[in-house]
């Protein structure tokens, strides 16, 4: 299907590099980004109301001393 869209320039460069890397159209290119972009996405988990943040693997974990700490000096 055939249709005109206004697309910011940057944007263009980026789908018509793609479409060259791939050795497929613009048009195929933007398609399937739209189609990602529209899949459902993983759901972050939540505790009493607020999101969980992933654990930054090596990263020390948070002790009541550390957050009392952070707290008192803001």
């Amino acid at each position: 299907m055939r249709t005109t869209l206004d697309l910011d320039e940057d944007l263009i460069l980026v789908a018509r590099q793609l479409a060259s890397q791939r050795g497929t159209t613009m048009g195929k290119v933007v398609s399937g980004l739209l189609r990602k972009a529209l899949e459902p996405g993983e759901i972050p988990p939540e505790r009493n109301g607020f999101r969980l943040l992933k654990p930054i693997p090596g990263a020390p974990k948070p002790t009541l001393e550390l957050v009392n700490r952070l707290r008192d000096d803001s």
